[in-house]
């Protein structure tokens, strides 16, 4: 069951995928309400005895880094920017040997204020969400007058060296569906990597809908109108979850997340930590494993790498997406993280 890389025992599967990508929740808060993720009125968050403490949320890490052949750590939220000891707990990531190539994940908000001290602390690159680059739309999509704060955020981010700065796009009917092409130019402009990501059934209110969604074929159809795009050599994305092409011969890319109608598992190589504790193998697995319990009960190390390990053993082959019983999971994206 398990296989030895570089002294560490990694986290295999029966499928032979090994998770060398954590992905750790810092909180399920957020400070935009986005129709794709969350109602108005928001959510009920988890309380706060439930979260990880900072040195917790280390310690796993650690564990999976040191002991588990992690090799990149993924801050997500919920919005992670919300976290007090956010720049805390990278500094003190960024000093496990060996150390993890870092991102966060963020809506930018928060970003003018933080990129500098986070490049600091040992954070590598950022992923900030933008929908769109109108901010009467921005207003309505995520309920919230916040969209200049997201462009200063982004430059924020570039200017401290948080490069490449990768900017996440969301595509929904009736609302910026036509700003593809848009995006595309602006990104180009600006020295953004952009990638489109289609919607996925992760929203609290379970209304997502296959029918009639923006799909990757829309998206590139879109671009395509404006742009020459190539595709890159599919051998070289690896376990990346983005497609990627060069715009009007490079060097400037573009990337599609196509998670509904062109999956990537079988080249998967994620874990997932929830701000509470939870191991989840995948995005869309309704069953989880708890390492809080674990660390809270006095469990050591060794006997917490066991239980991760076996954890991700059970990894299913795919999301079952494509099946037509396919169940959208109990959490939304804010509470699993991104």
């Amino acid at each position: 069951m398990i296989r030895s890389e570089g002294g560490a025992d990694v986290l295999i599967d029966t499928y032979g995928r090994v998770a060398t990508d954590l992905r750790v929740s810092l909180t399920d808060r957020c400070n935009l309400r986005c129709t794709y993720c969350m109602p108005e009125e928001g959510l009920q968050w988890l309380a706060k005895p439930d979260l990880l403490t900072d040195d917790e949320i280390v310690r796993l890490i650690g564990i999976a880094v040191t002991s588990l052949g992690i090799e990149e750590v993924r801050f997500t939220g919920g919005e992670p920017l919300l976290r007090p000891g956010l720049v805390g707990i990278v500094e003190r990531v960024a000093a496990l040997e060996p150390r993890p190539r870092m991102s966060l994940t963020t809506n930018g908000i928060g970003l003018k204020r933080t990129a500098t001290a986070l490049k600091a602390a040992g954070l590598d690159r950022v992923n900030v969400s933008l929908d769109t680059l109108r901010p009467d739309v921005f207003k309505t999509l995520t309920r919230r007058d916040r969209h200049k704060d997201v462009l200063e955020g982004l430059e924020a981010a570039r200017d401290a060296g948080l490069t490449p700065v990768k900017v996440n796009s969301v595509l929904l009917p009736d609302l910026n569906a036509d700003e593809a092409p848009d995006l595309l130019a602006w990104a180009v402009e600006h020295g953004y990597e952009l990638r489109f990501i289609e919607q996925m059934p992760l929203d609290a209110q379970h209304g997502w809908k296959r029918e009639g969604m923006v799909t990757a074929g829309d998206i590139l159809a879109s671009l395509r109108t404006r742009f020459a795009l190539t595709e890159e050599d599919a051998g070289e994305r690896g376990s990346a979850p983005a497609e990627r092409w060069l715009v009007d011969g490079g060097p400037h890319r573009v990337g599609v997340i196509a998670s509904v109608t062109r999956p990537f598992c079988a080249a998967c190589d994620r874990t997932r930590l929830t701000a509470d504790g939870q191991i989840r193998t995948c995005l869309f697995a309704r069953e989880e494993t708890d390492l809080r319990a674990a660390l809270r009960s006095g469990a050591p190390d060794e006997e917490i790498a066991r239980i991760w390990r076996l954890a991700m053993w059970g990894k299913k082959a795919g999301s079952g997406l494509d099946d037509p019983s396919f169940l959208q999971p109990d959490r939304p994206m804010s509470s699993i993280g991104g």
